[in-house]
């Protein structure tokens, strides 16, 4: 993001006041022309729930009247107003706003060009009567007074881990226990609504702590906090693994989660007359598995981005000698040390296998199949991440929450645009790398536009990733390089397209994941699952986006076109970030308030 300054000699200030006045005075008056006329020919207003009960951009004049005509009178949106200093920088002002809805307050945020609109963000932060229960509203904790029938929290606890699921049902049930699922779950726990989450795992955590020992986060700690509890001042920049998951689980035991661990989801029903899912699943409490149905209104599936293994089937596996593994299965290098392996993949997952098993003393082949884009995580953080996420930010007064609202208030149409000037500083900044790389036989993108590693994450979720040091190993031949597609297995490797032979006593596939709706369809059947269709991607008609175009991550945090079916992940900042507007959804139905969805996603590719 440019930084915005005030304009010398300009009163960039009373032409926010001005365009912020005439906004709200013609929302008041219901002159949708009017208002329209306040936007630029090119403009975009995205909405997180405050005005469409649902996560939408419009785009153009034409839209931007259509949502008012549609949504104007129900959601009767009243004190528009400047909140801070208004800015100014490129010709461009911005300002930060505050707002009321018939049934909710929220935040806002504009851009002006010529002093119209040119991008609109609006966002309701919170439920009027239903606010969460912290700050002024922190419950008490224990009541005053002598009570001869007084319950203690451990005790109130202990009826609800009883009750809940069994002579009770939960408003929402939650399919998957990482942090999407988890973070979803905190944020309900404080509006009041009654959830449980349903994880196969054991354990909060033991998603993160079940892969490869040398996993780490390759986004910094500033991006990664989860809701209501930040990591403290001596975390490190890059958690590992096993710290990511020790914290899941205390933060589920302090925020007070209602976690099955080790239950497994078998089938979800949906009853449309009832308005009730049956959501079967294998609950294991310690005495061995038992079979529990539980009622409840909402059902969220929280898998991250991606649904099941890619577990590519090759010819001649079966009469391979040696041993083959998802990069989901690999636990790491010990045991192979001064054997062969061939890594099949050339994105993240691969590169990290890749370099902890040359650091065990393996022979590592990797294969690239296609183009990937790589990033210096020192030069991501520096030109990418730092003005909103890093200690310089933090210092500069950014908090958290301003930085997850600056990312949200740029349009995914444009944001490639605001992306793709550091990824070409950083092929200016890091050439030699990159040639060296190259020269190694490395194929290298920076995306279908140049726009980077962000674009292609929302896009499509795969083919990137952030150095922090394997890249290095491939550059220097100590980690080989083979290219091409895979054509069989043979008694003792791989053969690929080329007719090149490759010995391994270990094959790893890290060739990804499928779409998180090939997990759900198991649970829901098929034909629910092509009703909801494709779940991620913008529809930007690039490599593995295909159109539509939808200007939303698709089916993402938001209504789908199956009823009471809603899909929550991404990586910690999204989990963070829109944990927040899928809760207040639930916590609204819950409530019985009116949440007429404008611009229901339609159904597109189901894979």
């Amino acid at each position: 993001m440019t930084q915005t300054l005030d304009r010398p000699g300009s009163d960039v200030g009373a032409r926010v006041e001005s365009w912020v006045s005439a906004f709200q005075d013609a929302l008041t008056a219901r002159d949708v022309d009017r208002v329209v006329s306040l936007f630029a020919s090119e403009c975009y207003w995205r909405d997180l729930v405050a005005f469409t009960w649902n996560i939408k951009t419009v785009e153009g004049t034409d839209e931007v009247a259509d949502l008012l005509r549609s949504v104007l009178d129900g959601v009767d949106p009243t004190k528009f107003a400047v909140s801070g200093e208004a800015s100014s920088a490129d010709g461009v002002d911005d300002a930060w706003l505050t707002f009321e809805t018939a049934v909710g307050r929220g935040t806002g945020h504009v851009r002006l060009v010529d002093g119209k609109a040119w991008t609109l963000l609006t966002t309701l932060d919170e439920l009027k009567g239903h606010e969460e229960s912290q700050r002024e509203n922190r419950p008490k904790g224990t009541l005053h007074g002598a009570d001869p029938d007084r319950e203690t929290w451990k005790e109130e606890r202990e009826r609800e881990a009883e009750e809940l699921g069994y002579s009770r049902q939960p408003e929402v049930v939650i399919v998957g226990g990482g942090q999407g699922g988890i973070a979803l779950s905190a944020r309900l726990r404080q509006l009041g609504v009654e959830a449980i989450v349903v994880e196969r795992n054991e354990r909060p955590g033991d998603s993160w702590r079940k892969r490869y020992k040398s996993l780490a986060l390759h986004d910094p700690v500033w991006y990664d906090h989860l809701p209501y509890m930040p990591f403290p001042d001596n975390w490190p920049v890059f958690a590992p693994k096993d710290k990511i998951a020790d914290w899941l689980e205390m933060y589920a035991r302090v925020m007070e989660i209602n976690y099955w661990g080790s239950t497994t989801a078998e089938s979800a029903t949906f009853d449309e007359a009832e308005g009730r899912w049956t959501v079967e699943v294998q609950r294991d409490r310690g005495n061995g598995p038992e079979e529990v149905v539980l009622r409840p209104r909402q059902l969220v599936f929280a898998m991250g981005v991606s649904g099941k293994p890619n577990k590519v089937e090759f010819p001649g596996m079966d009469r391979f000698r040696g041993e083959i593994q998802h990069s989901s299965e690999h636990a790491g290098p010990t045991g192979y040390e001064g054997k062969k392996i061939v890594v099949v993949g050339s994105n993240n997952s691969a590169f990290d296998i890749c370099g902890s098993a040359w650091e065990a003393g393996a022979d590592v082949t990797m294969v690239q199949r296609s183009s990937t884009h790589i990033i210096k995580s020192d030069t991501l953080m520096e030109l990418a991440l730092g003005g909103l996420y890093s200690e310089e930010a933090v210092r500069s007064g950014i908090t958290t929450r301003t930085a997850d609202l600056v990312f949200a208030s740029l349009p995914y149409r444009i944001m490639a645009g605001f992306q793709k000037p550091a990824y070409d500083e950083a092929k200016v900044r890091d050439a030699e790398y990159y040639q060296r790389l190259r020269d190694a036989g490395f194929d290298l993108d920076f995306g279908d536009d140049e726009s980077g590693l962000f674009m292609k994450y929302l896009r499509r979720g795969s083919g990137y990733y952030i150095d922090v040091g394997a890249a290095e190993l491939v550059a220097d031949g100590r980690v080989k390089l083979a290219k091409g597609q895979v054509a069989e297995f043979t008694e003792t490797g791989v053969r690929l397209d080329d007719g090149t032979e490759l010995e391994a006593d270990l094959v790893v596939l890290a060739t990804g994941y499928r779409s998180m709706i090939t997990s759900v369809a198991d649970l829901i059947g098929s034909d629910m699952a092509t009703k909801v269709g494709k779940v991620w991607g913008l529809g930007s008609d690039t490599t593995k986006d295909p159109g539509p175009w939808e200007g939303e991550q698709r089916n993402m945090w938001k209504p789908t076109q199956q009823q009471n079916l809603w899909f929550h992940g991404g990586n910690l900042h999204q989990s963070r970030h829109y944990s927040l507007y899928l809760a207040l959804q639930l916590k609204a139905r819950q409530e019985g308030i009116d949440t007429p969805v404008y611009a229901l996603q339609s159904s597109h590719h189901a894979e």
